[in-house]
């Protein structure tokens, strides 16, 4: 059996959050955490992807969980509201056309969007990962091609840098730079799914960090929590709660929800365990 751990976006607050879920649950269950680490598939979209990656380079939970409550940070602000990205996909959408030609006209926004220069953002990508080198594990990282709206998952074996990766999948169009690697361009992996289930396909039970609610809502489809559903093998998911929805505040991308959401994921995490480890049989 394989088994993955699928961590979803949600910006600095998701990131912050997933990792203060996996932090709780070493405290309430080591044995827990230390299977979740060990799951076969590591698979990472937007935010999760950074969570991934880190996990990836064999940094504890404390450890990670540290770097999100430190004072300071090298993330920077985009200046750019959920209000402003609302507005961004719903003039793609407001358009008739398939998902994937909704995608291709976000990917134009996406590179149209002033933003900081592609470099600057990278070097934030790159003081968040503690090894910039793919791991010996099936770590997945998924993207989106803005010129055709392709999700593409990257591993190891796809030539393509660890940092590029993750720059690419957290590429939130209006806010961050597409992200050149080659000739492609691309942008953030969550635009069309949060969780992108369909790239652990090939697992035969997942275990989910969601930074959203349950019934939070989705561009394209009926959201997170039915798409995970819809998954033929074994699930356990775990949304924000009401308290760290609340952490997260109005801008899960400004730099200042980091510390509460990290403190909130914790605290839930430490009240899940027991569940998830009853799922893992740990």
């Amino acid at each position: 059996m394989t088994r993955a751990l699928i961590l979803g976006g949600g910006g600095l607050a998701g990131i912050a959050w997933e990792t203060g879920v996996l932090a709780g649950i070493a405290d309430e269950a080591p044995n827990t955490a230390d299977a979740l680490l060990n799951s076969g598939v590591l698979l990472g979209t937007s935010a999760g992807s950074a969570v991934a990656a880190q996990l990836g380079s064999g940094a504890s939970p404390a450890e990670l969980y540290a770097r999100q409550i430190a004072e300071e940070s090298h993330e920077i602000d985009s200046g750019v509201t959920i209000d402003d990205l609302t507005e961004v996909f719903l003039r793609a959408l407001g358009e008739t056309g398939s998902t994937v030609e909704r995608l291709r006209r976000i990917g134009d926004i996406a590179l149209a969007a002033d933003t900081v220069p592609e470099q600057v953002r990278r070097e934030v990508i790159a003081h968040r990962l503690p090894s910039h080198d793919w791991p010996d594990r099936d770590l997945r990282i998924t993207a989106i091609d803005t010129a055709t709206g392709e999700l593409v998952v990257f591993t190891r074996e796809s030539g393509v840098a660890l940092v590029d990766a993750v720059a690419a999948s957290c590429a939130v169009p209006g806010a961050w730079p597409a992200v050149t690697i080659g000739s492609r361009r691309f942008m953030d992996g969550g635009v069309g799914s949060t969780v992108n289930m369909a790239a652990a396909a090939d697992c035969t039970a997942a275990v989910v960090l969601v930074p959203a609610g349950a019934t939070a809502p989705s561009p394209f489809g009926a959201g997170a929590g039915a798409e995970i559903a819809a998954f033929p093998g074994l699930t356990f998911t775990v949304f924000a709660d009401d308290e760290a929805l609340a952490a997260f505040g109005r801008n899960p991308l400004d730099p200042r929800c980091r510390r509460p959401s990290a403190v909130a994921g914790r605290a839930q995490g430490q009240r899940v365990a027991a569940a998830v480890g009853a799922f893992l049989g740990s």
